[in-house]
């Protein structure tokens, strides 16, 4: 049985255990055993699976929502195409649906991307720059006078925050979508002050 990514679903398993563990214990505190283990499989087993090792799992994490942070930009973007502050309302409520959504993911992708091979590193990189010009250009749109190297700096600063996220006791003392309300809010007040 595949998945929607082309993968076998226990693949897809073992890579959601594989995240968990990396974003708690950081790539050097995991071991290919310490995931085998947690996913009831033998550590050089995994290799049938992954024949890169953790780099391999770590970019098959990281690659994917790249190129759906990319997307759902273009998406979110392109259906106010003629309002650009609703844009950026959907721009920043799917972001943030993406980082609440999926913590660990946040965590490996600010802590561990330095760890992907040159190539899949390139490859999340460039992804990064092409979601972060969709709201360049959805803030020059909005901001009057704006340039782009200055929608870029705060573009860079609201995703800080939205990304924070993976940081907060969500559950604990604040629900998810209280969090996300809130850092919404803090979000679209730093996008565009007026």
């Amino acid at each position: 049985m595949t998945d929607k990514r082309g993968g076998s679903k226990r693949r897809r398993e073992i890579l959601d255990v594989a995240v968990k563990l990396l974003a708690k214990h950081g790539y050097h505190g995991v071991s290919m055993d310490d995931i085998g283990a947690a996913a009831s499989i033998t550590g050089p087993a995994l290799y049938h699976h992954f024949k890169g090792g953790k780099e391999q799992m770590l970019a098959d994490a990281l690659i994917p929502v790249s190129e759906r942070l990319l997307a759902g930009g273009k998406h979110y973007a392109s259906l106010h195409s003629d309002d650009p502050r609703a844009a950026l309302e959907a721009l920043v409520d799917f972001h943030l649906a993406v980082t609440v959504d999926s913590p660990e993911i946040v965590i490996l992708h600010l802590h561990e991307l330095d760890r992907l091979p040159d190539e899949p590193r390139r490859e999340v990189r460039k992804l990064q720059r092409v979601y972060v010009e969709e709201w360049v250009r959805v803030l020059c749109e909005l901001r009057s006078g704006l340039k782009p190297e200055q929608a870029r700096v705060i573009a860079h600063g609201a995703f800080g925050l939205m990304n924070s996220t993976p940081y907060l006791a969500l559950g604990e003392e604040i629900s998810a979508e209280q969090t996300a309300s809130l850092l919404r809010s803090a979000a679209l007040a730093a996008l565009d002050p007026g």
